[in-house]
């Protein structure tokens, strides 16, 4: 679920930290050690979800491409 505006101030947020650091909110790093991980996922179903279109409902490499905002070489590399 995505909070937006006031409803992210009504969030309860525990900062818990990582096993690397006890607070998110105090950690000296640039960037999340699970970012990755996240990006990793959400390519992995976007690239499932544009195999989806191709061979089931038959979209096509231009219309893929714009509808995920990708290069058409990158769906080439994904379908094949």
């Amino acid at each position: 679920m995505f909070y937006h505006g006031a409803e992210m101030e009504q969030f309860e947020y525990k900062d818990q930290g990582c096993d690397l650091f006890p607070s998110c909110l105090h950690c000296p790093l640039p960037r999340c050690r699970y970012d990755e991980a996240r990006r990793q996922t959400a390519k992995v179903l976007r690239n499932k979800e544009m195999l989806h279109l191709h061979e089931i409902e038959g979209l096509k490499i231009e219309e893929l491409a714009e509808r995920f905002a990708v290069s058409k070489r990158t769906v080439y590399r994904i379908i094949r």
